[in-house]
């Protein structure tokens, strides 16, 4: 049986199709109106501290005022659902069989192939963004509708032996996936340079 290390390297990455390249963009964009519009309402009432609390510069806002951060984030929330239901319908499709085996896993266990590794590792970090995106949309609703979604509110109640109400625990996870987020795109650039260099980013912007 042949091992992971002796199997050949990955092949070079082939040109793009139009749609990904765009579907890329639209998800860029969906994210930054999500995020800056995000902020603008984080920025009426910061989770710490209180209305007094530290506020984010109005450049990174969008909105102008907490209704328009409001009326932006969730005029744009029904895209960013759709937008991520068709990200991990496509992400499935396509990598079904190794997601079924744990082939990512098990290459970087396994494998002392550098191109391997580095092109597995690049997968992974596609996939938590995923998952990050999929629990910011989650904790989103729940904030969303609190009275229709009580149970899922409730499931945050876990840090209030602390002090910690489930509403403050659930603003707190939520703002958070903004930093998460913000550094799983700047490993998947890098990764992907790592993968195929400056060609592969042209591919996938241009």
């Amino acid at each position: 049986m042949r091992k992971l290390s002796d199997a050949p390297g990955p092949a070079r990455p082939g040109p793009h199709p139009l749609w990904t390249r765009a579907f890329h963009g639209f998800n860029l964009l969906v994210l930054l109106l999500m995020a800056a519009s995000g902020l603008e309402i984080y920025n009426a009432n910061p989770v710490f501290g209180g209305r007094a609390g530290a506020t984010l510069p109005a450049w990174l806002t969008l909105g102008g005022w907490l209704a328009g951060g409001r009326d932006w984030h969730f005029g744009v929330m029904g895209l960013y659902a759709a937008n991520l239901g068709l990200w991990i319908g496509l992400l499935l499709h396509r990598r079904q069989r190794r997601l079924a085996d744990g082939g990512d896993l098990g290459t970087l266990r396994h494998s002392v192939s550098p191109p391997r590794r580095r092109l597995a590792s690049h997968r992974i970090t596609y996939t938590l963004m995923l998952v990050v995106l999929a629990f910011s949309l989650i904790t989103g609703l729940a904030m969303y509708k609190p009275a229709q979604l009580w149970w899922l509110v409730s499931l945050f109640a876990f840090a209030e032996p602390a002090g910690h109400s489930s509403w403050q625990t659930l603003r707190v996870c939520h703002l958070a996936t903004i930093p998460a987020i913000a550094l799983l795109l700047v490993a998947h650039v890098g990764l992907s340079w790592r993968v195929g260099g400056l060609r592969l980013l042209r591919r996938m912007a241009l």
